[in-house]
């Protein structure tokens, strides 16, 4: 029997350093596993700013994170992490968001110690439960899992409100909780990433700011690093989300530029091609289903011609598409 995607997850972190670019939506998910990344891990703050057009700050709901994280992990064969926030309520209520969570195909959450309602990790004025209340979170989150290897990642914000200390107290008595994975958010240096790593003494998930210049919380450390240091998984959180936000600038003022001119703006320096995009979000599959499992005259009446069908499946064209 093949293993779960939560197995191997396990058996990744086993190895060693896991990358973890986060995503948002299927486009970065799949973009994500063609690119060659072993895993994933969904970014709670794209999720709210790109599906609520809201800042991180509590407003997206458990249904409306689950459902995102639904169709972003069925759509890759990789294993993707997911941030449940602060676990939407009490210990009760966490121990049913970790059963929409497993339910939804991930292989593990992010559970934080602030108080409802949150903020983003990198932004002032964070308060904090009592290790105690996060404790017993942790506690109902690994009596409600029905697979034993679904991820439990204990993130803590303590830096920010009680320093380093405060964060490694609270992570050891995470830990003992049953976290499987400690997570100190908004880590202020390279010296307390390594300290964390030898006090804590369990595996530890960072993550890095890619696409958050001006923001001096945690400093760019680099892969090869992190992995000396002993760290077991890195997130890129915000890096394909400032991404897109760039490139969809580029594109606007490009064509915007071109609003006056007698020449239609054709960049295809900034834009992905039809076939990519085609190729990217699998209509090659879909017209293979279509030739395997529609009728023929089905097929020759959406399409035409049995050549012009032929073409269409084989082409990896969009249905109906001509090129």
């Amino acid at each position: 029997m093949a293993p779960t995607k939560t197995q191997r997850m396990r058996a990744l972190l086993k190895q060693g350093l896991v990358v973890s670019p986060g995503v948002y939506d299927g486009y970065s998910v799949r973009l994500v596993e063609q690119a060659g990344f072993q895993a994933a891990s969904t970014t709670g703050a794209g999720l709210a700013n790109s599906r609520l057009s809201q800042p991180d700050i509590g407003i997206m709901t458990l249904r409306d994170n689950v459902d995102a994280c639904h169709h972003i992990a069925r759509s890759v064969s990789i294993p993707v992490m997911s941030d449940a926030d602060n676990g939407y309520g009490n210990a009760v209520t966490v121990y049913h968001t970790v059963q929409y969570f497993e339910e939804a195909g991930v292989v593990g959450i992010n559970i934080e110690d602030q108080v409802i309602p949150k903020r983003c990790g990198h932004m002032r004025g964070k308060e904090l439960i009592s290790a105690n209340e996060m404790a017993k979170k942790i506690e109902a989150a690994i009596r409600a899992r029905t697979d034993p290897d679904f991820i439990i990642n204990a993130r803590t914000d303590a830096i920010a409100v009680e320093g380093i200390e405060g964060a490694i107290r609270r992570a050891r008595i995470y830990l003992s909780a049953g976290a499987d994975m400690l997570y100190p958010d908004a880590i202020r240096s390279e010296d307390q990433i390594q300290r964390f790593v030898d006090e804590v003494k369990a595996p530890v998930s960072i993550s890095m700011g890619l696409g958050l210049r001006g923001r001096p919380t945690t400093p760019i450390v680099s892969v090869k690093r992190l992995a000396k240091i002993g760290v077991a998984r890195v997130s890129y959180s915000r890096m394909l989300t400032a991404a897109a936000i760039k490139g969809m600038k580029n594109a606007l003022q490009a064509f915007k530029d071109s609003l006056d001119s007698d020449q239609p703006a054709e960049r295809t320096d900034l834009v992905a091609s039809a076939d990519e995009i085609s190729e990217l979000m699998g209509y090659a599959f879909i017209n293979e289903l279509e030739s395997q499992f529609l009728p023929e005259d089905q097929l020759e009446k959406k399409y035409g011609s049995a050549n012009e069908v032929d073409y269409v499946v084989r082409g990896h064209q969009y249905p109906g598409e001509r090129a």
